[in-house]
C-alpha cells in the first residue's frame, strides 16, 4: 500500500459523461473495484483509519457503499446496517426522505439495526450534494446512534455536499474540486 494513495487510486476513476442524465459526469468507480491492488489500497486506507476507534457498526447506503461498507465492516470485525430505498427491507423500517438536486427520494434502515448509544460510522462511494448522507445521519441519530464519521471514496467538493452534513466529521480519499478535474 502507498502512503497516500488519493492520486493513484484517482487513475482508476473512470469519467463518464452524460449519466445518468445530459450534462452530468458520473465518476465511475467500477474500474477501481476490477484491480484487486487498487480496491485494496481503499479499503486499507479506511481500516487504518477507523482501527482501534471503537466504531460498533457501519452504515452504508445502496448500492455501491454497500460494496465498501460490508468489505470494511468484515475488516474490522462488526456489524453492518444496509441502508436502502422504499420496500426493500424485509422486517420494520424507519424512513427519511431527502431533496436531490432534481426531486425527492426516500431511504430506509431496519428499525432495529442501531442502538442507543451505538457507534456509527456511514461509508459510500460518493459525496456530491449530500442529501443521501443527511438522510442516512438522520436514521441513525433518531435511533440514538452516534455518528463518529461520515466516509467517502470521492469527494466533488465543488457541490458542497459536506457543508450540509456539519456538524458531522467527514473523511474522504479522492476530491474532485470542479467538475472537469
Amino acid at each position: 500500500m502507498v502512503k497516500d494513495p488519493s492520486e493513484s487510486l484517482r487513475r482508476f476513476i473512470r469519467p463518464v459523461r452524460d449519466f445518468p442524465r445530459k450534462g452530468i459526469l458520473f465518476r465511475d468507480i467500477t474500474p477501481l473495484l476490477l484491480d484487486e491492488a487498487a480496491f485494496g489500497d481503499a479499503i486499507e486506507v479506511f481500516y487504518r483509519r477507523y482501527l482501534g476507534m471503537g466504531i460498533d457498526k457501519i452504515v452504508s447506503i445502496e448500492a455501491r457503499g454497500f460494496i465498501l461498507g460490508s468489505v470494511l465492516a468484515y475488516r474490522l470485525g462488526i456489524g453492518f446496517v444496509p441502508v436502502r430505498k422504499p420496500n426493500k427491507l424485509p422486517a420494520e423500517t424507519i424512513r427519511e426522505a431527502y431533496t436531490l438536486e432534481y426531486g425527492e427520494d426516500t431511504l430506509e434502515m431496519h428499525a432495529d439495526a442501531i442502538g442507543k448509544g451505538d457507534s456509527v460510522l456511514i461509508i459510500d462511494d460518493l459525496l456530491a450534494t449530500g442529501g443521501s448522507a443527511v438522510a442516512a445521519s438522520r436514521l441513525v441519530e433518531r435511533c440514538g446512534g452516534v455518528i463518529r464519521e461520515l466516509a467517502f471514496l470521492i469527494e466533488l467538493s465543488f457541490l458542497n455536499g459536506r457543508e450540509k452534513l456539519r456538524p458531522r466529521p467527514v473523511f474522504t480519499i479522492i476530491d474532485y474540486r470542479d467538475e472537469v478535474s
